[in-house]
């Protein structure tokens, strides 16, 4: 599942990263691929990032197996992290002259031999070679709409490259997921934005809205997600009732690494009852 949104602030990092937290705490093993150079995701994961060590950019550049740079997250088990490091700043440029380009994360992942029931790709705000990756990789989107006047500003242009990678290179994909986030009930601009998401994408948007919420903004400081910061706070509960919803769905269920087919059925149903 690709968290993609080229405007920046919307809540791409904190959604992968609560989401995957959630899922993987419930028994599904969880895979995040961190592809914003800033290494936030790794951040909040309690990966270290720093230039030295093994990350998603060698796995695109150098051609790296994914299983050589990723890692356990230390609070959940079941959770790993590819981490992205700085490098990943040049990637763009140096992704431009290697061969099948647009299809090096894909191949990486298929790659990777550990039984998955979720990979999360965090992309960076933009719409370049790296977002282009994930979304050959992926089999769904998820959007993250921050419940703001400018919310919808540029999705056109970001529904209109999923359809040209679904049309060239991954007729798979599809936007699966709609997570309206920083929800503030107590203005009409939220309740009028939230409206207006739904009645344009309908069943895609999930149920669950994810509040403003400090304890969301504190929890990467610690290098934790809000899940292990503040379990009983609105922001855990709310990722955890998105995820529910998200279970209960079968959204992001797609890829297995062994094509253990049964054991994916099986995960998901026991995820979803879990959460319950």
């Amino acid at each position: 599942m690709v968290v993609a949104n080229q405007k920046g602030g919307v809540g791409k990092t904190t959604t992968t990263v609560n989401l995957a937290a959630s899922l993987a705490l419930h028994g599904a093993r969880v895979l995040v691929i961190d592809l914003d150079p800033q290494g936030n995701a790794s951040t909040a994961l309690g990966i270290d990032h720093h230039a030295e060590v093994p990350s998603i950019y060698d796995v695109l550049v150098e051609s790296k197996p994914l299983s050589e740079v990723v890692q356990p997250v230390p609070d959940v088990e079941g959770l790993f992290c590819a981490p992205a490091t700085i490098d990943l700043a040049g990637a763009e440029i140096e992704l431009v002259s290697l061969v099948a380009r647009e299809s090096r994360l894909q191949r990486a992942i298929q790659a990777y031999e550990q039984p998955l029931d979720y990979v999360l790709i965090d992309c960076p705000p933009s719409l370049g070679l790296l977002t282009v990756n994930a979304l050959v990789a992926g089999a769904e989107v998820l959007i993250p709409i921050q419940c703001e006047y400018y919310a919808l500003e540029g999705l056109g242009q970001l529904l209109r490259n999923v359809d040209l990678v679904r049309g060239h290179l991954n007729p798979d994909l599809h936007v699966s997921t709609i997570l309206l986030t920083m929800y503030d009930g107590r203005t009409r601009l939220a309740s009028q934005v939230a409206d207006e998401v739904r009645n344009h994408f309908g069943e895609e948007v999930l149920r669950t809205s994810i509040p403003r919420s400090v304890r969301i903004s504190e929890a990467p400081s610690y290098g934790q997600t809000v899940l292990t910061y503040d379990p009983g706070s609105s922001g855990a509960l709310s990722y955890l009732e998105a995820a529910r919803e998200m279970a209960l769905r079968g959204v992001g269920v797609r890829y297995d690494a062994q094509q253990a087919h049964s054991r994916m059925q099986n995960g998901q149903q026991n995820m979803a009852e879990g959460i319950q």
